[in-house]
C-alpha cells in the first residue's frame, strides 16, 4: 500500500515589528469586568499573539490582544483563520 504524501507544517514567521494574531470570537470578561463582546458590530477584536517579529517589543506569542477590527491582512493558513499586524496597531494587551 502506498503511503500518502504528507502535508508540510506550515507556519508564519513574522518580520519587523509584525504579529501573528490568531482571533478570538466569542465574548468573554476578564477577571476585572471588562467585557469584550463577540459582535460584529464592535470596532475592536481579541485574539491571541501566535508569534512576534524582532521589532515588535512588548508582545509575546501567548499574549491575548485587543485590535480594531479594519487593521491587518486576513490569511488563511492550514483552514486556520489568523490576521497578521503592526505591533503599533495594537490597542492593548488583556490580562485575565
Amino acid at each position: 500500500m502506498e503511503e500518502a504524501p504528507t502535508l508540510p507544517k506550515l507556519s508564519l514567521e513574522p518580520l519587523d515589528d509584525y504579529v501573528v494574531v490568531e482571533p478570538v470570537d466569542e465574548e468573554s470578561e476578564t477577571r476585572t469586568g471588562l467585557i469584550i463582546p463577540a459582535s460584529d458590530n464592535t470596532g475592536s477584536r481579541s485574539g491571541i499573539v501566535t508569534a512576534a517579529g524582532p521589532d515588535a517589543h512588548g508582545v509575546d506569542p501567548g499574549d491575548k490582544v485587543l485590535f480594531p477590527r479594519s487593521v491587518g491582512y486576513d490569511v488563511r493558513l492550514a483552514g486556520a483563520e489568523a490576521k497578521v499586524i503592526r505591533r503599533g496597531d495594537l490597542i492593548a494587551r488583556i490580562h485575565d
